[in-house]
């Protein structure tokens, strides 16, 4: 198929009225079908902010005249500002201070619960990110416990998709991503394996939060933990996690995003030796899918029976719902700017498991190449997940792909 390219052009046309209103037009290039949210920096437009009872109204012109966009300032990069835009919709747009606005609503939030961060759509949590300890089963060694991941991670329509503590892997939980071999000075040291005991992964302290018409994010700062370093060195990584859920249509799917972004502190860095498990993005499946009703379809045609160490842009995983009346599942993609992009993966045998096939999906950036990580030095990952009910094809999973890929819109002002 061939790719879908975008831009987005943004023509800001200063009103011969009034400095203080501004119109643009976004326009889409493509076959692009699905909503996107969309960002403008307001500190390139001609606005004048000064006025303690002027508030920014966002408004969309249709056929019945001008009507507000809902829309959400950034709570990480101040000044820019997010809407949601359907590219099979009318594209012009004007901002404009009004000294009353419209009610706003929260079509995403967030909430604290036993322990949680929920990551709401409307009223329903669809992604939790757990900040205290899980421990496991009674009778179970408890340093198999852990906090710093998501689960459950819940389809639209109510079908728990993660798994954590399996009877086979005590240290599997949801959606996470801890580096397993790594070397510091003349140590390995493994922060996957919590069994080993050599190291983990903790919940530290939250960042930035926000909720609102676009979307829900949170910001947790996490801990790799070195067990056999003294109390000074035993902090190996510091990662900062962002997770953000966008309320696009349509209302079988969501989009959320996996941003981990990490440095360490030790004056020598570490390594993270090659291996097919570490890092990245990992997701351990419902105990509902095996090798009977699981599937896979890479960006490559790879399936479930050859898609193990290869490398992909994106990766379907779908399976039965489940009512068994039909399929749910999560299109996985990673961004170009991530290390050994297109990115390789780990997925689980179908003959693993003493022969059920539990799913197990990870992208891996060091499963082919080790990779030195310097001191102090601040490196990043970014991945997008569309979790969905119903059917999702490779050409739409592209499409997603591209949109994700490729987000340089441009604001051009005039004068």
């Amino acid at each position: 198929m061939k790719p879908v390219f975008l831009f987005f052009v943004f023509t800001m046309l200063c009103s011969c009225i009034t400095k203080n209103v501004n119109s643009f037009e976004v326009k889409v290039d493509g076959s692009l079908q699905q909503e996107l949210s969309i960002s403008v920096n307001l500190d390139q437009l001609d606005l004048d902010f000064t006025g303690s009872n002027q508030k920014i109204a966002l408004l969309k012109e249709t056929e019945e005249g001008m009507v507000d966009v809902p829309f959400q300032w950034d709570a990480v990069k101040e000044g820019r500002l997010w809407f949601v835009h359907n590219p099979t919709e009318a594209s012009k747009y004007r901002i404009e201070f009004q000294d009353e606005l419209r009610n706003a609503k929260t079509a995403a939030g967030y909430q604290k619960k036993e322990g949680k961060i929920q990551l709401l759509l409307g009223e329903n949590p669809v992604a939790s990110y757990q900040f205290k300890i899980k421990y496991p089963p009674t009778g179970v060694d408890s340093i198999y416990g852990k906090s710093g991941h998501v689960h459950p991670l819940i389809t639209p329509k109510g079908d728990t998709l993660t798994r954590i503590q399996p009877p086979d892997h005590y240290h599997h939980y949801g959606v996470w991503g801890p580096w397993t071999r790594t070397r510091i000075g003349d140590r390995s040291v493994d922060f996957w394996n919590l069994g080993d005991g050599q190291g983990t992964v903790r919940f530290k302290e939250f960042g930035p939060m926000d909720a609102g018409d676009v979307y829900a994010s949170l910001v947790a700062h996490q801990e790799h933990v070195d067990f056999g370093a003294d109390a000074e060195n035993s902090i190996a990584l510091n990662e900062k996690l962002e997770l953000r859920l966008w309320s696009l249509e349509p209302k079988n799917r969501y989009v959320l995003d996996y941003t981990s972004t990490f440095s360490s502190p030790l004056e020598s860095g570490l390594l993270f030796e090659a291996y097919r498990y570490g890092g990245g993005i990992g997701m351990r499946f419902t105990e509902r899918w095996h090798k009977d009703n699981c599937e896979v379809l890479t960006s490559e045609g790879k399936d479930r029976l050859t898609a193990d160490g290869s490398n992909a842009r994106w990766c379907i995983v779908s399976g039965e719902s489940a009512d068994g009346s039909g399929t749910s599942g999560i299109l996985f993609l990673s961004h170009p700017e991530n290390r050994m992009h297109p990115e390789p993966m780990r997925v689980w045998p179908i003959d693993g498991n003493g022969g059920r096939g539990d799913m197990f999906f990870e992208f891996c950036p060091i499963r082919h190449e080790p990779w030195q990580i310097e001191s102090k030095k601040e490196y990043q990952l970014k991945y997008r997940m569309i979790v969905f009910d119903g059917e999702l094809g490779p050409d739409e999973a592209e499409s997603y792909w591209q949109l994700f890929a490729n987000q340089p819109w441009t604001i051009v002002v005039n004068d």
